[in-house]
């Protein structure tokens, strides 16, 4: 019931249409029993400042912050986590007793999700993208105590930038994706993480796409995790491609699931709820 009462927390971003996270968030305020909701507020660029000054002054308890906001938020916080600025994005934010946003990062714990139930020690990996996400992703690697990490791009100036940020932590080499190693490091891969925006559902509903494309895959074999970020479709392109292939598949459901229990945690100082609440929503809706 929602009250005079009632207090919101909302998702910043341009684009926020498709985001299902109102889903999930909602079925979880609503298992915790509070009184709040959660909501997707669009903004463009040049509104973010004016936007977030004017959430401090009403009953907004918290924010998601989401594309393109994520880094230019920095400017507009008083406190910012160790981990936001490792990864040079920030996508939660909360009131301080200052009434000034306080900043983090749940992504890294949303993506190690999945992934903490395996033996993944010593192990070498393949992240394909060098964008933000990728990031985030390099990082969870790290902290799994993975031996090596191969970054494959198409774009070498955000690859070279990449992986030096990371060259003192771990055993990370950077290739583009016609470089003519990669199918040996395909072949040889215990995980792939796709942090691609490839494969995902568009208005332009295309068949069968795959990251880099079909060839690049011909030495996939059945021993690798494939790990796709994107969650809509589900299963993707490519984790239908690794299913043929009797590999272990895990797509981006439960990274979004987990980075929003993150968040929510934040905002409640330490609630926990559990996992299916706002897994079984996303699945019923989906």
């Amino acid at each position: 019931m929602i009250s005079s009462k009632t207090s919101f927390i909302a998702l910043i971003g341009n684009p926020v249409s498709h985001s299902l996270s109102p889903i999930m968030q909602n079925a979880a305020l609503q298992y915790l029993g509070l009184d709040l909701i959660y909501m997707a507020i669009p903004c463009k660029d040049e509104d973010l400042e004016l936007v977030l000054s004017s959430l401090k002054k009403i009953n907004c308890k918290g924010l998601n912050i989401t594309i393109p906001h994520k880094e230019k938020v920095f400017d507009l916080c008083s406190e910012i986590s160790p981990i936001a600025y490792k990864l040079k994005a920030i996508n939660t934010l909360k009131l301080n007793s200052e009434k000034e946003w306080s900043a983090t990062n749940t992504d890294v714990e949303g993506f190690i999700y999945p992934l903490k139930k395996l033996n993944l020690i010593k192990k070498q990996s393949i992240v394909l993208g060098s964008g933000g996400a990728a990031r985030s992703v390099i990082q969870g690697l790290i902290n799994l105590n993975f031996s090596k990490i191969s970054v494959i791009s198409r774009n070498n100036s955000s690859l070279d930038e990449l992986t030096k940020n990371f060259k003192n932590q771990i055993e990370i080499q950077s290739f583009l994706n016609n470089d003519n190693q990669v199918q040996n490091l395909v072949e040889e891969a215990d995980l792939i993480v796709n942090t691609t925006p490839v494969g995902m559902k568009t208005t332009k509903n295309e068949i069968n796409v795959l990251p880099f494309g079909k060839d690049f895959w011909r030495s996939l074999n059945s021993k690798t995790i494939v790990y796709d970020l994107i969650y809509n479709p589900a299963p993707t392109p490519l984790l239908q491609l690794g299913k043929k292939k009797g590999c272990m598949t895990i797509d981006g459901l439960e990274m979004l699931v987990a980075q929003g229990i993150g968040s929510l945690s934040f905002w409640t100082d330490g609630l926990k709820v559990p996992f299916h609440i706002m897994n079984d929503a996303l699945k019923k809706y989906l």
